[in-house]
């Protein structure tokens, strides 16, 4: 699976860097091409003269060569690599990165790099549970990034606990898994519909909700990077789709969603309803705007939105598969399982509003996934992309 792989290693200032000259053997002993980075503070624990001697590379710790003034690209190498492996990630790291700290080639490297990037702390047991550390760790999990979580046991401080990086082998086996789903939807065709729709009143108001979209396109990327060609109908975000597998079709009103959706459905294997569609639209609007000094707004008459994920349901093909969302505030895997009867559809993932860090405008997710036969799946909170796998992995026939 790693055979032809770009990868960055990270190596910053620990006494567990020794550990990544094993993690840096393994990778080259499967196939991968290893770019070394490292920070000042970690070449007092490894040479880099052994690093670039198993790498066959020159190990990069400085903006320039010193000798020659090369500059050293931290945007060609965020481009260049498949994944970024930071290990050890010392809580001085992790921090700078959290909070975009961007004093070393190391931290450039990271907030340039495009590729998936994988952490693994390594630290004292007390560094590891101070609460400035789990905030920081919490922070790089929202952003995407994948946490190879630290080991319990003894520690250079001769103390046991949790905070020992997690061995090569370990760390190697998770490149394999994640690298391994890359291509479980090639060939697969996925809609998935985000954000909020907006329904106007007149020129300058609408009807709509707090939607950030966050979620709909966190699936989009994970079905793209699974192989799947991807069409995402957005209502209006400040987001933006980086895979070029995903087609992005924007529009406004729920009704515009419905055409899109309509359109694109017939040639889908499987829909994600992840938006949050606006259920009423004003029932007249405004072409200049409404005068609170003149007539102003006492009522406004409102008309049913199309219900687009009963739509799709109801009329799916036998090869095809739809996926709501139920996002409530009471009794709510009851109304979950009454959506999902009502509306045809093949599962649906819930969320409350009353569970921390879940619902709109966070980077988090806390997810219930029902489906038609009636077993359900629980998932703990976790960062929008991390869900949006356990999404796809549950959902999507892969084999």
């Amino acid at each position: 699976m790693l055979k032809g792989k770009r990868i960055i290693l990270g190596i910053s200032g620990g006494i567990a860097a020794y550990k990544s000259v094993y993690l840096l053997r393994l990778l080259i002993k499967a196939g991968c091409e290893v770019q070394v980075v490292i920070t000042p503070n970690g070449k007092e624990f490894i040479t880099p003269v052994t690093l670039s001697s198993l790498s066959g590379k020159p190990v990069i710790s400085e903006f320039f060569t010193a000798n020659t003034g090369e500059w050293h690209s931290h945007v060609d190498l965020g481009l260049w690599a498949d994944a970024m492996v930071i290990a050890p990630a010392t809580a001085s790291t992790i921090a700078k990165m959290a909070n975009g700290v961007a004093d070393n080639m190391l931290i450039t490297t990271y907030l340039s790099a495009k590729a998936p990037v994988f952490i693994a702390p390594a630290m004292d047991l007390d560094m590891m549970r101070h609460p400035s550390t789990v905030r920081n760790i919490e922070l790089l999990k929202s952003y995407g990034n994948h946490i190879i979580d630290a080991a319990t046991g003894e520690l250079a401080s001769h103390l046991s606990g949790k905070g020992r990086m997690r061995e090569p082998e370990e760390i190697v086996g998770e490149l394999e898994k994640f690298f391994a789903s890359g291509d479980k939807l090639k060939d697969k065709k996925i809609l998935i519909t985000a954000g909020p729709t907006h329904e106007p009143i007149d020129p300058v108001r609408y009807i709509g909700n707090y939607s950030t979209g966050k979620m709909g396109y966190a699936l989009a990327e994970e079905a793209a990077r699974r192989g799947a060609q991807v069409t995402l109908i957005s209502g209006p975000v400040s987001l933006t789709a980086n895979n070029p597998a995903i087609e992005v079709i924007k529009v406004t009103t729920a009704r515009e969603m419905l055409n899109a959706a309509q359109q694109s459905f017939p040639e889908a294997d499987y829909a994600i309803m992840a938006a949050a569609v606006a259920d009423y639209a004003p029932q007249n609007f405004s072409d200049c705007k409404i005068k609170r000094e003149k007539n102003g707004i006492e009522n406004i008459p409102l008309i049913k939105n199309p219900d687009i994920a009963m739509t799709l349901g109801l009329h799916k093909g036998e090869d095809q598969k739809v996926i709501g969302f139920a996002l409530e505030t009471d009794h709510e895997f009851q109304h979950a399982v009454d959506k999902m009867k009502r509306k045809g559809l093949d599962a649906i993932v819930l969320n409350s509003l009353r569970d921390p860090g879940a619902g709109f405008a966070t980077d988090t997710n806390k997810i219930t996934i029902i489906f038609a036969d009636g077993h359900s799946l629980e998932f703990p909170l976790k960062s929008k992309a991390e869900v949006a796998a356990d999404i796809l992995d549950s959902v999507c026939d892969c084999e």
